[in-house]
């Protein structure tokens, strides 16, 4: 009785795994079935269409590429028209990519033209039936990445030697600019940096994204740096040091933001030999870069003058308030008229060598009250620092960005001296 009983137990279990196995070879049967989604590019199938893929090229137009790919006037007209904001035809640039989908009838009318405006952002003309234009850009991957350097030359070197995107440099460069002379950096000064990389596709890298965090030590001096958003109502980002100080100031320390040398400074007892050695007040700090330099406004204010005057050369000058104004002289080019409101970092005009100058640079003047002074030996007006009621919040959420940078080891980029040695004999 015990043996029969095992047996029927025996085939309950290989009938139940048989069952079981059955079951399962049907949902992959289904599974198999499924058919995959096509995959879009830019919204689209490719594969239902004849893909053309090209650059903008000298002389080529929009109504042109259209043209020789059977559109019909009427639309091309229509996009040029309605949808300026969106797409200006005017203004597609030699260089950038392009698609564009044909009809894979024997027509081969171009129903669809993709511009790629850069890597991330495209725009879309939609040819079929009526005509429309949109913009939109690629899924974007962010990537947190972590840095930290000794200076040897210049900060841009050292980054580039960490092998980063030069424009975290320029990135930088903004966050301190009111703070840290990046044209007079010290051999030794150091960094740290929490940053974003996008990528495209999980591969295709496509620039550097949001800093979360920087520490910069120079001169001795430490100073993080932490994006904070203090003004809600506005939505205003900026970055705040360990102690809720605004690293913003009035003023900007530079009219350059980078790549400048100070070739003079304000010094009022300045003998020249070409003058025999008398007395030569100079009133201004001479900013030395390559022609065609941007130059920027050191702060809001209104442009009181854009001309062309004697040793001044071309030159911009701009009241900021009651109390300060600032010039900036022997420009290539203004950029700015008379009347105009600019913004702190706006591009004002171009390094040039108009006027009394023998090298390519921009003088920089300053006022207070009416009286030129040295820039440097004032104390400007910071920016608001963080409000009493946002500072508990502020420094706990700086916490762990803090933390983080303090884990982050330098990495020393200095050649051995026996590599110096060896890279000078050769």
């Amino acid at each position: 009785m015990q043996k029969f009983f095992g047996a029927i137990l025996t085939l309950v279990v290989l009938v139940s795994c048989k069952e079981e196995k059955v079951v399962v070879n049907e949902e992959l049967a289904k599974v198999e079935t499924i058919e995959k989604p096509p995959v879009l590019h830019y919204g689209f199938n490719l594969e239902d269409y004849t893909v053309v893929h090209d650059t903008v090229r000298n002389g080529d137009s929009f109504g042109e590429l259209m043209l020789k790919n059977k559109v019909d006037y009427p639309k091309i007209a229509a996009i040029s028209e309605n949808y300026r904001d969106t797409f200006d035809v005017r203004k597609i640039q030699v260089g950038k990519p392009y698609l564009i989908l044909k009809s894979k009838d024997t027509s081969e009318v171009a129903e669809v033209f993709i511009y790629q405006n850069d890597k991330i952002n495209y725009t879309v003309v939609d040819l079929r039936d009526s005509t429309k234009a949109y913009k939109s850009k690629k899924r974007v991957k962010l990537v947190e990445r972590e840095i930290g350097g000794v200076i040897d030359h210049s900060l841009s070197m050292s980054i580039d030697t960490l092998g980063v995107d030069y424009n975290l440099t320029f990135r930088l460069s903004d966050i301190y600019a009111w703070t840290i002379d990046f044209g007079r950096l010290d051999k030794g000064d150091k960094f740290k940096v929490v940053f974003e990389e996008r990528y495209i596709n999980d591969t295709i890298y496509a620039g550097i994204g949001a800093v979360k965090a920087a520490y910069f030590e120079h001169k001795g001096k430490t100073i993080y740096a932490f994006p904070y958003i203090s003004d809600a109502t506005n939505n205003i980002l900026e970055y705040f040091d360990q102690d809720a100080n605004n690293l913003r100031s009035t003023f900007l320390r530079a009219p350059i933001k980078f790549k400048y040398r100070v070739s003079s400074r304000y010094n009022l007892k300045r003998r020249i030999a070409y003058y025999g050695y008398k007395v030569r007040p100079h009133k201004g700090t001479d900013f030395a870069a390559p022609i065609g330099t941007p130059i920027v406004a050191t702060a809001d204010g209104t442009v009181t003058e854009s001309t062309r005057r004697g040793g001044n050369g071309k030159y911009v000058k701009i009241r900021h308030n009651d109390t300060y104004s600032t010039q900036y002289l022997h420009m290539k080019a203004q950029n700015v008229k008379r009347g105009d409101f600019v913004r702190q970092g706006d591009v004002i005009g171009w390094v040039g060598m108009t006027g009394n100058t023998g090298g390519p640079h921009v003088c920089y003047r300053f006022w207070k009250y009416g009286r030129q002074v040295d820039p440097f030996r004032e104390e400007l007006p910071a920016a608001e620092p963080i409000a009493d009621s946002l500072r508990t919040d502020y420094l706990a959420y700086i916490q762990p960005l803090r933390d983080q940078l303090d884990c982050i080891e330098f990495v020393d980029q200095t050649p051995e001296p026996e590599e110096n040695l060896l890279t000078y004999n050769q």
